[in-house]
């Protein structure tokens, strides 16, 4: 087996790990508030991310005039981007979560045209609209259709806002990427935005009742905190590095794909004909994008 066929294995193995982290997550919310759940698998993440800064040998600098920017992408990136993920995974289903995050790429793309001067080309204009279709297709094909009334109506707004988010925040990020390397950038989020997280979430730590998890939740901890947020982007920044972006990208795909299934399968949610139909238009929609 060749190194690059190595690679692509392990980037397989990256898309399950994120696309059962929904999973994962909607299930260990049922032990753990949001915060106290995010202030713990933030922490994980962090030590994770010295640990392989101190064993890559790189040191962590920041260059002058460069802390603002650095605080202010690590509050987006972190402290709103995953507050705004982990209460709209807690309300809504998994699999609608899955769909919903992977529009990602699609808010990239119009973000970037509209305020970054990226090109917008016919294909990825009809993948834009294939994927936000498909998402009105998912809000509109639940049992009360898009009314407030609605069970996840809420979470899908939420999580539809983290998904913008996250697009605009990794648009801001290109040019800090080429002052630093994707480990120095990452564990610098991780002490700026992601400790902002864990001081957000130190009274929901008082007052959590640890005695109650059972081994099961924090397994769902150890899982989102020390694979989901911190092997998995080692091993991504490895595959840009070694087939390329375009190459890495393409397995990304496949999240929203198994994450949906994995909702549906291990969850036993329930999705209705048109919120299928809704999903499928998504994904395409999300292919075309990246594009």
């Amino acid at each position: 087996m060749n190194r690059n066929s190595t690679v692509e294995y392990l980037l397989l193995l990256v898309a399950l790990i994120w696309a059962l982290n929904f999973t994962v997550v909607k299930a260990t919310l049922a032990q753990f508030d949001p915060m106290s759940f995010n202030a713990l698998r933030f922490i994980m993440a962090t030590i994770f991310m010295l640990v392989v800064l101190k064993k890559r040998g790189q040191k962590l600098i920041v260059h002058k005039g460069d802390w603002w920017i650095i605080i202010s992408l690590g509050l987006l990136g972190n402290l709103v981007y995953q507050s705004l993920f982990i209460y709209g995974i807690n309300l809504t289903l998994a699999a609608n979560a899955a769909v919903m995050l992977g529009t990602i790429p699609v808010w990239i793309a119009v973000v970037g045209h509209f305020f970054f001067g990226e090109k917008l080309t016919r294909i990825k204009l009809v993948g834009i609209l294939f994927a936000f279709s498909g998402v009105v297709l998912i809000m509109e094909g639940s049992e009360k259709g898009i009314t407030l009334a609605s069970e996840t109506i809420v979470g899908d707004l939420i999580i539809l806002s983290a998904a913008s988010v996250f697009g605009i925040y990794t648009l801001f990020t290109k040019k800090m990427l080429s002052r630093y390397t994707p480990i120095q950038f990452t564990t610098l989020m991780m002490l700026t935005g992601g400790m902002a997280l864990v001081m957000a979430g130190i009274p929901w730590l008082i007052k959590m009742d640890f005695g109650a998890v059972t081994v099961a939740g924090w397994g769902g901890v150890f899982f989102s905190g020390f694979l989901s947020i911190g092997m998995a982007y080692v091993i991504w920044n490895y595959g840009v590095r070694q087939v390329g972006p375009v190459r890495t990208a393409t397995f990304q795909n496949l999240v929203p794909v198994l994450g949906l299934i994995f909702g549906v399968v291990l969850l036993n949610e329930k999705l209705y004909l048109m919120q299928y139909f809704g999903a499928a238009s998504v994904i395409a929609g999300i292919v075309l994008a990246r594009r």
